[in-house]
C-alpha cells in the first residue's frame, strides 16, 4: 500500500468526528466490482468477529498497549509501526477510563479490484444504500489493493472522571479473504465535542452566521462541524453532502476553492509584509482564571509558509504580525474566539508556534 491509511496527528486534538444520524442502515449496493455490505445484512458470526476486533484493537489503544497494537496490525502498516504508536501514544492519555461500544460494522469488498496500468493500487470506491431510503454512504479509499476490508465505529462514551466523547473507526482486512483473522489496516482517533459543543451545533451556528453575512465566521464552524461529523476521511454520505454544499455556498469567495499550501490565502500586513497562509481552522483551548476550572473555548488556527528566522524573539513577533494582518483583514473573526494559534512553516525546519489571545492583537 503505498499510502498508509490513517493520519497522523495535528494539534487539533486529532480533526474531530462523530458519525451522524444518516450513516445508520442495513442493505447491500453494487459499485462496478466492489461492494459493501452494512451490519444487518452481515451473518451474524462475520458481524462478531469485525466487532470483537475492532473492540479487542480499541481496548488496546486505550491502554496504549503497542505490543498488541503490533499483532493486530497488517504488513503494510506494521512497517511503519513508529508511526501507528506516535499516534496511539498521543491519543490513549485523551481515553482514560472510556469503554468501547462498537455501534456500525461494514464490509468492503475489493478482491476483484485491479490494479492500475502501472502497477499501482487504485482508488476503490464502495457505495452503500442505507435501508429503506435514497440516502447512502460512500467509501472513497486511496491507494488501496485488492481484498475484503471491514470498516468499523467504536464509540467511546463519556465517563465521570472523562467527560468528553470519542470515537474510534477503524480499517480492517482480513487474511485471507473469507476466512482468515481482521487486521487492522487504519485507525482514526476522533473527539466528539469541540469546547463542549458537538458538529451539529457547530453547523447550526454557521448557519446563523451565513445569515448574518458573517461569511469567514461561517466558514471556519462550517470545517469544525466537518471534522466533528465525519469520523475518517475517505467516507461520505448523503448527510456531508448537504453540508459540503451548504459550506461552499456561504465560503467568502477568496474562499471558494479552499485553502491549501498550493493555493494561500495572501494577505499584506500593515509594513507592508505579506503573509501566505496555508489552512485556516479552529480548535478548543482550556481558558483558566485564577482557582476556577478551565473553561473550553475556540481559538482561530492557522499556518503560514515563511523562511525562517532563528531568533526566537523575532520569530515570535513576526506570529504575532502574522495574526494582526489576519484580523485586521478579517475583524469579524475576533468575535466568536477566544485567540489565535499561529504555526510558521519554513522549509526544512521545525515549526515555530505561538499563541494570542484577541487583547494582545492589533
Amino acid at each position: 500500500m503505498r499510502r498508509l491509511a490513517f493520519e497522523r496527528p495535528v494539534r487539533t486534538v486529532f480533526a474531530l468526528a462523530a458519525l451522524a444520524a444518516s450513516l445508520l442502515g442495513s442493505a447491500t449496493a453494487l459499485g462496478q466490482s466492489e461492494t459493501c455490505t452494512t451490519q444487518s445484512a452481515l451473518p451474524p458470526a462475520e458481524r462478531s468477529a469485525i466487532a470483537d476486533a475492532a473492540r479487542r484493537i480499541a481496548s488496546a489503544v486505550i491502554a496504549n498497549d503497542a505490543a498488541v497494537l503490533r499483532t493486530a496490525a497488517a504488513p503494510e502498516l506494521a512497517k511503519d509501526f513508529g508511526a501507528l504508536q506516535y499516534l496511539v501514544a498521543t491519543t490513549s492519555p485523551r481515553l482514560t477510563g472510556h469503554v468501547p461500544v462498537v455501534s456500525q460494522v461494514y464490509v468492503l469488498d475489493a478482491t476483484k479490484l485491479k490494479p492500475n496500468p502501472d502497477g499501482s493500487a487504485p482508488e476503490a470506491q464502495f457505495f452503500c444504500s442505507l435501508n429503506r431510503t435514497t440516502a447512502e454512504v460512500e467509501f472513497d479509499i486511496p491507494s488501496l489493493p485488492a481484498g475484503r476490508y471491514g470498516f468499523a465505529i467504536v464509540d467511546l462514551a463519556p465517563s465521570a472522571s472523562n467527560p468528553v466523547p470519542w470515537r474510534i473507526s477503524f480499517l480492517l482486512r482480513q487474511d485471507p479473504p473469507g476466512s482468515g483473522a481482521w487486521l487492522l489496516s487504519g485507525l482514526y482517533p476522533r473527539q466528539l465535542t469541540a469546547a463542549g459543543h458537538d458538529g451539529l451545533w457547530y453547523w447550526e451556528q454557521a448557519r446563523q452566521f451565513a445569515k448574518t453575512k458573517q461569511s469567514w465566521n461561517a466558514w471556519i464552524y462550517y470545517q469544525t462541524a466537518l471534522r466533528l461529523v465525519q469520523p475518517a476521511p475517505f467516507l461520505n454520505s448523503s448527510h456531508l453532502e448537504k453540508l459540503r454544499s451548504e459550506a461552499s455556498t456561504a465560503a467568502p469567495p477568496v474562499l471558494s476553492e479552499g485553502i491549501t499550501p498550493d493555493a494561500p490565502l495572501v494577505v499584506k500586513g500593515a509594513n507592508g509584509a505579506e503573509f501566505h497562509f496555508t489552512s485556516l481552522a479552529a480548535e478548543d483551548v482550556a481558558i483558566t482564571s485564577g482557582q476556577a476550572p478551565a473553561q473550553p473555548s475556540l481559538d482561530v488556527v492557522t499556518h503560514f509558509a515563511t523562511d525562517p528566522l532563528p531568533d526566537p524573539a523575532a520569530a515570535r513577533q513576526r506570529n504575532l504580525a502574522a495574526a494582526a494582518a489576519l484580523l485586521n483583514a478579517y475583524p469579524e473573526l475576533r468575535k466568536p474566539f477566544h485567540g489565535v494559534a499561529v504555526y510558521a512553516d519554513a522549509k526544512g525546519q521545525p515549526t515555530v508556534s505561538s499563541e494570542f489571545a484577541m487583547a494582545e492583537i492589533h
